[in-house]
């Protein structure tokens, strides 16, 4: 999710679609190692930037299509220090699980970028075209279409793995965490409800999730004070909801992760909200 030291750098769009996140932003920041929850698609329109994966390292510069899988665990940071701008659309995963129905005539019903990167023109232009049929005016049927056209031009064969391919016993651990994100369960704790050791149980969540026991009850934490500041709820309150030691503790975690305070974040919500309500 984008960022930037001002909020203005970092804007929600009003989406015509339900469940659609439309995001601008123009940033200089170096993104911690997170993931969403929804499908990401977007646009680099200035500058460059790095970034690592579970679909390997790469680089992306103006023009290209970026993707991210739900659950996938990555990071970014400018290419030269110079800030790089970019549009983003996040999409829920029944919405893309959908046009995967649609794009295997039933046969599958799970969608999955393949390509963290596309340097593909006409994928870019149905890209722009898409953007601005969900954030203006345009029919149901254009903005339908063009998702499925975008989506099917970076579907690709290949399927990455998955956050579900993991073994019974990370599966355990990982539901502890994501049913009581503000609990603290010890890595003792985790390890003896997965009949694992504590050794096992770190190199084995890592390998399937991408990231520690701990940073993943971050993630977890973050996403749910996201969802809370979403809602209308206060940066306090957020806080202590979401398992945090304080506003303090909260803040400097948004910040790393996302490059923007969740005051910002919260302010966003607030004006995004009122557009749809207008």
């Amino acid at each position: 999710m984008p960022k930037s030291r001002k909020s203005a750098d970092f804007r929600i769009v009003r989406a015509a679609v339900p469940g659609v996140q439309a995001v601008e932003a123009r940033s200089d920041h170096v993104f911690a190692r997170h993931s969403h929850d929804q499908y990401g698609v977007g646009l680099m329109l200035a500058g460059g930037q790095t970034s690592s994966s579970g679909r390997g390292q790469v680089e992306a510069l103006a023009g290209d299509i970026i993707t991210v899988n739900p659950g996938e665990v990555h990071d970014g940071a400018p290419l030269g220090g110079a800030p790089r701008a970019w549009r983003m659309l996040y999409l829920p995963p029944h919405l893309a699980d959908t046009v995967a129905a649609d794009l295997s005539e039933g046969a599958r019903r799970d969608y999955a970028f393949h390509l963290p990167v596309a340097h593909h023109a006409a994928l870019a232009d149905c890209f722009r075209r898409l953007y601005a049929a969900v954030t203006g005016e345009a029919t149901a049927l254009l903005r339908e279409q063009l998702l499925l056209e975008l989506l099917h031009g970076l579907q690709g064969d290949a399927r990455p793995d998955r956050p579900t391919s993991v073994t019974a016993a990370i599966a355990r651990a990982r539901a502890m965490i994501d049913d009581a994100p503000a609990a603290a369960p010890s890595l003792a704790d985790l390890a003896a409800a997965c009949g694992l050791s504590r050794f096992q149980l770190v190199r084995q969540f890592a390998r399937a999730t991408g990231l520690t026991p701990h940073a993943y009850l971050i993630q977890r934490r973050i996403d749910a004070a996201r969802a809370l500041l979403a809602r209308g709820s206060t940066l306090a309150d957020a806080a202590a909801a979401s398992g945090f030691a304080d506003q303090s503790h909260m803040t400097r975690l948004f910040i790393r992760t996302y490059g923007i305070t969740p005051g910002a974040y919260a302010c966003n919500f607030v004006q995004y909200r009122r557009a749809h309500e207008d």
